[in-house]
Parts: C-alpha cells; sequence; structure tokens
C-alpha cells in the first residue's frame, strides 16, 4: 500500500371490470416505460451503476465467470457495448470509417452499418459509445457527425455535421463523446467559438437550442443529467470549463473553469471522466498529475464554490464511483501506470491507494464494483470497503488486441466486455 502526497480543502361486478382496466392500463404504462428507457454508456445514470441487477454473483471460479459469447470482426475501439431488448450494439473502426453492429445473444451479426468517417489521427480507433432510445440510436463518428439510426436495420433517420457546422475546435483525440437523449432533444458539446453545447430535436435533428460559448475546446466527456432538490441541469464541459445548463432553454446557469493556462501548458484539459455527483456536491478529475476538484453548488442554483481538491484520486479515463459516502477509482501515475483509491467525499481524506495490476475502469452492480485493469486485461470484483482494497476474484481478458479501455457494461446478468475488435459477455448472475 502506497499514499502519494494529498491536499484538501475544506361492489361486484364494476368494480372488477373497473380493476381490470386498470390493470390493462398499467400494463401499457409499464411496458412502454420499459421499450423507452435509455440503455447508454455507464449505466442509466451514467454514474457508472447499473442498479436495476439483482442475484449477482458475490465471487467467481478461479477462471472467470462463465463465457457465454465471443464475437470479433466488429472494428477496432476503446466503446463500450451496449445491450437492450437483448440486442448488443457496439462500434467500432473498419479502414477509415466507424460502424456500429448489432448482435444477437446467439453471436450473429444481424447488421453492420457505417456512420461516418472515423478519426484519422493520434489513437483512430472508435471511442463512442451508441444510446439506445426506444426504436432509435445515437451515435457520434470520430470526425463529428451525430446520427440518428433505426435500430431495426441501421439505416440513418437523420444526421448532423455537428462539428464541422458549429465549428468545434478539436483537441488532440477527435470525439469521444456518447450523445445525451434527454426527453425529446439529443445533446452534444462541441465546444469552440461558436457555441459550447447543442441540443438537437431527436425525431428531426432540428437544432432546438445552442448555448452561448463560455470558452474552450471540445473535450472527451459525455453529459449527463444532474438533479438535486429543485434543480435539474445538464453537466456537460469544454476542454477548459464545466458548464450547468437549464435543459428546457440551453442557457448556463453557471460554468467553473477547471483549466489553469499556468497548470496546463495547452488550449485544453485531456478531460474524459463524466461529472459524478451526490446532492449539491460534484466532483471532476481529468488525471496527469492534474488536481480533482470537489465543487459545492450554492443554494441559487448559480454557481459553484471549491471544496477540496485532491491530487490523488486524479482519474485518467476511467470513471470514478460515489458509494455509501466514499469514492473509489483508479488514479493516474504515469500514462502506463496507475494504482486504486478509495477517498472520503466529505472531506478529501485518502482511506486507502493500492496497486492492484494498474489503472483501469470501475463500475458497480448489486453491491460489488467490477474492475477492468487496462493494460494486461485483469478483471476484478471488488467488495465495497473503506478500510482495505477487498477483491474477492479475478481472472484476465486474452481474447482482442490493444489497450483495454473500454469501460464494463452489465444488463440482464451478464456482463459485456470489448478488447480491440473483439466482444465477450459471460453470465455473473
Amino acid at each position: 500500500m502506497t499514499n502519494r502526497n494529498h491536499i484538501w480543502k475544506m361492489e361486484g361486478k364494476a368494480n372488477a371490470s373497473v380493476g381490470s382496466g386498470l390493470l390493462i392500463l398499467l400494463f401499457f404504462f409499464l411496458s412502454f416505460s420499459s421499450a423507452a428507457q435509455v440503455a447508454q454508456w455507464r449505466g442509466e445514470m451514467r454514474d457508472g451503476k447499473f442498479g436495476s441487477e439483482k442475484k449477482l454473483l458475490k465471487s467467481w471460479p478461479a477462471e472467470g465467470p462463465e463465457l457465454l459469447l465471443k464475437v470479433d470482426n466488429l472494428g477496432k475501439g476503446f466503446s463500450s457495448p451496449i445491450m437492450a431488448d437483448n440486442i448488443i450494439y457496439i462500434t467500432g473502426l473498419k479502414d477509415t470509417l466507424d460502424y456500429i453492429s448489432a448482435v444477437d445473444m446467439e453471436g450473429n451479426i444481424l447488421w453492420q452499418r457505417t456512420y461516418g468517417v472515423a478519426w484519422k489521427q493520434s489513437y483512430p480507433d472508435t471511442r463512442t459509445s451508441p444510446t439506445i432510445d426506444g426504436e432509435r440510436i445515437y451515435v457520434f463518428s470520430g470526425s463529428g457527425r451525430l446520427s440518428c439510426l433505426n435500430r431495426a436495420d441501421g439505416s440513418v433517420i437523420w444526421a448532423v455535421e455537428v462539428d464541422r457546422d458549429y465549428e468545434s475546435e478539436w483537441h488532440l483525440w477527435g470525439i469521444s463523446e456518447s450523445p445525451l437523449v434527454d426527453g425529446d432533444r439529443v445533446i452534444c458539446s462541441p465546444g469552440g467559438a461558436k457555441t459550447s453545447v447543442v441540443a438537437f430535436d431527436k425525431m428531426t435533428g432540428k437544432e432546438v437550442w445552442r448555448t452561448e460559448p463560455v470558452g474552450g475546446p471540445r473535450c472527451y466527456i459525455s453529459p449527463v443529467i444532474y438533479e438535486y432538490d429543485k434543480f435539474r441541469l445538464i453537466l456537460a464541459a469544454t476542454g477548459q470549463y464545466l458548464i450547468a445548463i437549464v435543459p428546457e432553454t440551453g442557457k448556463v446557469a453557471w460554468s467553473y473553469q477547471y483549466w489553469s493556462s499556468e497548470k496546463w501548458d495547452q488550449s485544453g484539459l485531456i478531460w474524459a471522466n463524466t461529472p459524478i455527483f451526490y446532492k449539491d456536491e460534484i466532483f471532476i478529475s481529468m488525471g496527469y498529475d492534474y488536481k480533482a476538484v470537489m465543487l459545492k453548488m450554492n443554494n441559487e442554483g448559480t454557481g459553484v464554490t471549491e471544496k477540496f481538491f485532491s491530487d490523488v484520486l486524479d482519474n485518467h479515463h476511467h470513471g470514478v464511483i460515489v458509494h455509501d459516502g466514499y469514492l473509489y477509482g483508479s488514479n493516474w501515475i504515469n500514462n502506463g501506470k496507475g494504482n486504486w483509491v478509495c477517498l472520503d467525499w466529505n472531506t478529501g481524506e485518502v482511506k486507502w491507494e493500492t496497486t492492484w495490476e494498474n489503472k483501469g475502469s470501475i463500475v458497480f452492480s448489486d453491491g460489488m464494483f467490477y474492475l477492468y485493469e487496462e493494460k494486461r486485461g485483469n478483471v476484478g470484483l471488488l467488495l465495497p470497503d473503506p478500510e482495505k482494497f477487498n477483491l474477492v476474484s479475478s481472472f484476465r481478458i486474452t481474447d482482442g488486441s490493444g489497450p483495454h479501455w473500454a469501460h464494463p457494461f452489465i444488463r440482464d446478468g451478464k456482463m459485456f466486455l470489448r478488447h480491440g475488435e473483439v466482444l465477450m459477455v459471460f453470465k455473473i448472475q
């Protein structure tokens, strides 16, 4: 166990007929609600938690949980597989194009379609995960094309060249953003001098609103809905600012400048982690020994103040999770190395920092953490414990190629993992 320096601041038939009618209405309501549920990157709320799962295994055999399915020829990528209604949707790079594939639970590729030109420069592998909303899929190409696709066959319903039309300012690695669906809108964050965040009608692709530009290039985070007390806001970002936006109008409620020219020698941060929040507090981090920050929103919802900083839980691009008053995740020591950390949510106190294989992604379901280490592909099952790194089981992924950067996805008692061109599905229930 190691610790680095850290800093923190602070009547009969009639009734029967009515009852039957109500049951029918309830059935249709529940059916509709289920069909309309969004399946997306890092779970229902984009917070790394897959909360609907129950009776998952609390330990695994030495060789790992049962492998149900393995599929290749999907294209290379770091994006997560997303499952809805027993169909898996996964993006990948082939030649210079981004593709999306629909795969059934027998391993059959039902369809495979291109949806835009891939990022052509450093690390071109596909990084955007699809967002599934009802019978539609929303996905970004690596060069900034936002597409709405038909789930049945992958055909294009509409598309917008977001980064071209809104004059996005790119950072080093193009687009990693997974579109956010909120009601009848789909939201994305091109950044640049023209605007920072844009909302489109999810059925037509027509612009609903655009924010004022707050400054900074496109970053790599995916927006999230932030709800607390009477407030409901979109949290999005550019490479310089965290932005809170009124979903109905696009008005910027507040912004926080995360980037500092004195501490970072580029015009935008390499910032990939969707903000994590609890009540009126929001945690942001980006790795590279750059300070992670706990923010506290004021009672009016018009601004935030800095509560504490941490240079221990500077999470790279793997996500962090808040659970029972503690933050869990991995940190950045260098691009090829990192430890695992537990931090007190309220104070920033480091509870533990532990070496286990390497840094990696983390998700949570049914009382356990699932770790996916980035270098050698070790997968771990961790019991939440603020006193120690309590690893219960682990196994290793050996199929596929490249870094293990895709975050796990959990649905229907199954864990979906992706390594390069290979998709794997494990039974964890």
